[in-house]
């Protein structure tokens, strides 16, 4: 189980202008095991790719990638720009990639043949539950998954704890349906905003966790100052480990 940082941590510096490269210390410093970059947050992108994967090399740091697209299109198609965005990944050296499912239920291709074109045997590919109709209810997150494993087709899935409140469903029950297709758990508390401290939301995180089997966890959600970066981190770390 390792722990990483996703980089809306740092939003408020990243909206100031720091560039994702420039955290991999601080995130190296706190104890992570790993940083996960986001797409939005690239300016000059092609021109950051060796740039994330030097700074992964000198740290030692694993990194995932979030990608704010969806896997299928609104008229059921694959995505044309994932393989874009897995180039990318490779680039940088991911271990994980995250996506938001889009419009399966219209889909009639081959999950077998479509996904052959991605390296899905050198990066995790991921989809998670978003704050959407389409991409966040546990229904058509589920059927998309089974579908997936049916036609081996290595698909994880990314459980987002704090988007529950935004789709109005219940994470007990979630955690419960998803719990065989988890591969990675995205940390955030709140209601219909997103708290900086764990302990204070609608979510008793701990008790979910037990519903979860013990996979790589992010925290994401900002933060202030790298103080309580390391206080958030050493109360999960605290519980995991």
């Amino acid at each position: 189980m390792k722990i990483f940082i996703n980089t809306w941590v740092f939003e408020n510096e990243i909206k100031d202008g720091i560039s994702q490269a420039k955290l991999f210390n601080r995130v190296k410093e706190v104890g992570a095991d790993g940083i996960e970059v986001r797409r939005e947050y690239f300016k000059n992108l092609p021109d950051k790719l060796k740039e994330i994967n030097d700074k992964r090399g000198e740290t030692k740091l694993l990194v995932n990638y979030s990608v704010p697209d969806e896997v299928f299109t609104n008229d059921g198609k694959i995505n044309p720009l994932l393989k874009q965005y897995f180039d990318e990944a490779i680039k940088m050296g991911i271990t994980k990639i995250k996506f938001n499912l889009g419009n399966f239920k219209n889909y009639n291709g081959s999950l077998k043949e479509d996904f052959k074109q991605f390296p899905l045997d050198k990066i995790k590919m991921n989809i998670e539950n978003d704050q959407t109709e389409i991409s966040g209810k546990i229904a058509n997150i589920k059927y998309f998954l089974q579908k997936a494993n049916q036609n081996d087709v290595k698909i994880g899935y990314v459980y987002d704890l704090g988007n529950w409140a935004f789709t109005n469903q219940d994470a007990d029950y979630a955690a419960n349906q998803l719990a065989p297709f988890v591969d990675y758990i995205h940390l955030k508390n709140g209601k219909l905003e997103t708290s900086n401290d764990l302990n204070t939301g609608k979510f008793d995180w701990k008790e979910l966790l037990k519903k979860l089997p013990k996979v790589d966890l992010a925290l994401k959600y900002p933060m202030d100052n790298d103080q309580e970066l390391k206080e958030q981190f050493d109360l999960l770390k605290d519980e995991v480990r």
